[in-house]
């Protein structure tokens, strides 16, 4: 590899939730590296043209000119025979293993790859930099945190992950076999993994029919090693814990909530005979804005802002919905949940799913102070559009409100 004080990656990948993966990937091994992300292999070329990077990672079925042609006219050029070259391709059949061979790829591998092996692999053909993985921070451009807030709803990474998740992703990836039913029980608590798993799904690389709007839909059409992928790769992501502890404990209550909001959307649902996992699924993610917001105040911080106390409750009550609507249309999470995830927040006007409504009354109740009787939650509007029998109040697990 050339000498280089900050390596460049170039990654050539159409879907972009394995490009952020690659990303990722890249800068645990090298957190110094700057990485450039392109959708198509004509472009790719065009920028190694440019400006040679210090390796490449391409998909074998890119647009434009694919991997394997890319690879080969950058093997011809005098500059760039031994440029390091990672080749991601769903043609692992012998013949097509044979014909990449006199090319030399640095590594071949197959869909869908296993990302803990990549990482290893990157380990050998990037050389260890002078800064530690996770040190680097951004750079503060902007003067207050207002502006900042403003500059990263847009393009925040979403929330942090549960730590318990984070252990149990490191196990699931040392297993000789796991399971999507065990993957399922682990991941259902989390609203990140649950939201960018379903948007994952939902993605132009892997859309086929019908909208996948729960985590189990969602896993079953990635499989599991594209989950666990996945979600190493959100675990890799630089501050995927929060180190300040009034951000870790304001996440911590969140979470709990998220929890119950899904847990009664279940159990209400179960009762109604409606669609109960997407209930669940809704609930669950009805807070995402704060934990996303969260995750920025951290990197504020991280990259040398202050945050006092009272201005962390006032960023908090008055920015999180905006981040979590600015992240739900970013993951360009299907129509459907995030009607549901809205009904949480209030019904305005229109016809609703009975499922919509669900989520409604999940609000109202677990709004209602602690020791409070229900009845008075029959006159919400929710209740009164689903025809509420006042029993089914009587039957509500009290753990779901504690």
């Amino acid at each position: 590899m050339p000498a280089a004080q900050v390596p460049e990656i170039l990654i050539a990948e159409a879907d972009p939730w394995t490009s952020e993966l690659l990303a990722q990937l890249v800068l645990d091994v090298r957190g110094d590296a700057r990485v450039v992300q392109v959708a198509d292999g004509r472009e790719a070329l065009a920028r190694c043209k440019r400006r040679l990077p210090d390796l490449v990672i391409a998909d074998g079925e890119l647009g434009g000119i694919d991997g394997v042609e890319l690879l080969r006219q950058l093997r011809r050029h005098p500059r760039t025979p031994a440029l390091p070259f990672v080749l991601i391709s769903g043609r692992v059949d012998a013949a097509s293993v044979r014909a990449v061979r006199p090319l030399a790829p640095s590594a071949y591998l197959g869909k869908p790859f296993n990302a803990a092996k990549l990482r290893k692999r990157l380990g050998a053909l990037l050389p260890a930099g002078d800064t530690a993985v996770g040190q680097l921070t951004p750079a503060l451009l902007v003067s207050s945190l207002k502006e900042y807030l403003d500059s990263v709803r847009e393009e925040g990474q979403g929330a942090p992950l549960l730590d318990d998740v984070r252990d149990a992703v490191n196990q699931s990836l040392q297993a000789e076999q796991v399971d999507l039913r065990d993957l399922d029980e682990i991941f259902s608590r989390d609203p990140q993994i649950t939201a960018r798993l379903i948007a994952a799904a939902n993605s132009a690389a892997q859309h086929l029919g019908m909208p996948c709007q729960t985590l189990a839909q969602a896993m079953q059409r990635l499989g599991v090693t594209r989950v666990l992928n996945l979600v190493l790769g959100m675990a890799l992501e630089r501050n995927a814990r929060l180190h300040d502890p009034r951000l870790a404990e304001l996440a911590e209550l969140v979470w709990q909530s998220a929890q119950r909001s899904a847990e009664l959307g279940y159990w209400l649902a179960s009762e109604l005979e409606l669609d109960a996992e997407l209930c669940y699924t809704a609930g669950l993610l009805h807070n995402m804005g704060e934990l996303a917001l969260l995750r920025s105040l951290q990197d504020w911080q991280d990259a040398g802002g202050s945050l006092g106390n009272d201005e962390l409750q006032d960023v908090m009550q008055r920015r999180s919905a905006g981040f979590g609507s600015a992240l739900r249309i970013r993951w360009r999470l299907p129509f459907g949940l995030r009607e549901l995830v809205a009904a949480f927040h209030g019904l305005g006007t229109g016809v609703f799913s009975r499922e919509a409504l669900v989520l409604n009354l999940c609000a109202a109740l677990l709004r209602l102070p602690r020791g409070e009787s229900l009845q008075p939650l029959m006159e919400e509007r929710a209740a009164r559009l689903l025809r509420l029998d006042p029993a089914l109040l009587e039957r509500l697990p009290a753990r779901l409100l504690s």
